[in-house]
């Protein structure tokens, strides 16, 4: 599979700041990555996840911020109905 991702991988020249190169090397070293361009591409998916997360979060801040009195007592009798019907599972397992 490396020698297949290797023939898609496209070739960059940059610069970037000490500290990032610091960031890369430390992921390469502490065996997170195997190659700088691996460790790249790690930091880079680390922060596509945490942006997701973010949007999702405002996202989820813009729905419940414009529901309407009705729709604000549904999603409340929704939850307490889930929190019932949720009782004794032990999520843990």
């Amino acid at each position: 599979m490396a020698t297949t991702a290797r023939f898609t991988r496209q070739k960059i020249s940059t610069t970037i700041s000490p500290q990032t190169l610091e960031f890369l090397e430390g992921l390469v070293k502490s065996g997170e990555a195997h190659t700088m361009a691996e460790a790249l591409d790690l930091a880079i998916s680390r922060l596509l996840v945490y942006e997701n997360r973010e949007r999702l979060a405002s996202d989820t801040d813009a729905y419940y911020a414009n529901l309407t009195d009705a729709e604000i007592g549904e999603e409340r009798r929704l939850e307490a109905a889930l929190s019932q019907s949720s009782e004794g599972i032990d999520f843990e397992q």
